[in-house]
């Protein structure tokens, strides 16, 4: 008797969330959100560029008209602005054990104009055959710090596709040379000279000051794409509606719901990230402004805009197994036909390809929120990723789940555990 009656108070209790957050979470608002993001007035959204900085104004403006605050308290500006910079090589010289490194079997990303190493500079770092390569690469140049890494052939082929990165790197970057074929390392000497080239970045964030300033969640997508390329039936605009303004959309519509119910226990901060297709240095640049141990949880939202492969009222979790996160928000659902599942991807390594990864590296229990099908989406980085094919109806109801399933967490009476080490 009393497990029917606990059962039926948490369909009661659900059936209330619901009739209120359906109030506020309306799907006209979304697509009216949507549709200017995603819009050819936008030019794509590509970092940097006037396109881009039209959302930015766009996404801030509606987090001003909700009262949202600023990520600085001190100032009245939604943009949190930074600078990326792109370093060119003019020459490079590396010397391992004494021999000179042929090019092909080198790859480097300065983090300054001039960099010379003499045994000393740099930590080493081995990549083992049958590890992901270029994970771990990226995560090295992401990570701030100067490595000289070492791979075996093995990943010779695999590597050869970084080889076209540009070497953008934010203020404070160390380098990363990678050598392949070397096993070991006795001695090593490197020198570099790089042109410099600095562009102007903006994420786009608000906050909702908790009751807890010390405990912090955040709900984050990125609001760039891929801009103007190569026509299509006469259409060169890449609009980028589900990837991501379908994200963005989300984040906003969160942050207006959390603006309108009672203060929560914990501090809520929203974020549009830039330069999420170039590199995630948007993400990178804000996690770096955060404490990791006061983030209690990251809910990243990526391409929902289309239905899932177990189709409607359902989405899946990145990294579902590195934390209980999943688990947790399906608890907040009980009642509700909607599911959260696993990734049904993990061979294309979606946990560390999104803008949580930072955060997750350190230990946060960072994860994407997302329902692409990414073995057959068939506007996915193409000029028809447009406002018209995606689903606003079953968006809507994504949105809504997700602020549902977020209340334990919001409220403080729900923790999830930490993402361990990769």
């Amino acid at each position: 008797m009393r497990f029917l009656l606990l059962l039926a108070s948490l369909f009661a209790s659900y059936a209330v969330s619901a009739q209120k957050i359906n109030r506020l979470i309306r799907e006209s608002e979304i697509s009216r959100v949507l549709s200017a993001l995603a819009s050819d007035d936008m030019q794509g959204r590509k970092a940097p560029s006037p396109g881009l900085e039209k959302a930015a104004a766009f996404i801030a403006g509606e987090f001003r008209k909700a009262g949202l605050k600023p990520l600085d308290p001190s100032s009245a500006s939604h943009l949190q602005s930074f600078s990326v910079n792109q370093f060119d090589l003019t020459s490079q010289e590396v010397l391992v054990n004494g021999q000179a490194v042929p090019k092909d079997a080198l790859l480097c990303f300065p983090g300054s104009e001039q960099v010379n190493w003499d045994n000393r500079g740099a930590e080493i770092v081995r990549i083992m055959p049958g590890e992901n390569a270029i994970q771990k690469l990226y995560g090295l140049i992401q990570d701030g710090k100067s490595y000289l890494v070492t791979a075996d052939t093995s990943h010779r082929n695999q590597l050869a596709r970084f080889r076209a990165f540009r070497a953008q790197r934010l203020d404070g970057s160390g380098t990363v040379v990678a050598v392949i074929g070397t096993d070991s390392v006795q001695s090593y000497q490197v020198n570099l000279a790089a042109r410099k080239t600095a562009r102007p970045y903006a994420n786009v964030g608000a906050m909702i000051p908790g009751k807890k300033s010390d405990e912090v969640v955040v709900f984050s997508a990125h609001y760039d794409h891929l801009g103007i390329g190569k026509a299509k039936n006469q259409d060169s605009v890449f609009n980028g509606a589900n990837d991501d303004a379908s994200g963005t959309a989300a984040v906003i519509a969160l942050a207006k719901y959390f603006r309108k119910i009672k203060k929560p226990e914990r501090t809520l901060i929203f974020v549009a990230f830039t330069a999420e297709e170039s590199g995630g240095y948007g993400s990178q640049y804000f996690s770096k402004r955060q404490d990791p141990a006061k983030v209690v949880a990251m809910f990243n939202i990526e391409m929902i805009g289309t239905d899932s492969k177990w189709g409607k009222n359902s989405a899946f979790i990145t990294g579902y197994e590195k934390s209980d996160f999943g688990k947790l928000l399906q608890e907040n659902l009980q009642g509700s036909a909607f599911r959260f599942e696993p990734d049904p991807y993990p061979d294309q390594n979606l946990f560390y390809r999104s803008d949580n990864a930072t955060l997750a590296r350190l230990g946060v229990p960072a994860h994407t929120i997302s329902t692409s099908k990414m073995d057959s989406e068939p506007y996915y980085h193409t000029v028809d990723d447009e406002f018209e094919t995606l689903d606003t109806k079953n968006m809507t109801e994504i949105i809504k789940a997700i602020a549902l399933s977020s209340k334990g967490i919001v409220s403080g009476k729900q923790t999830p555990s930490r993402v361990l080490g990769e």
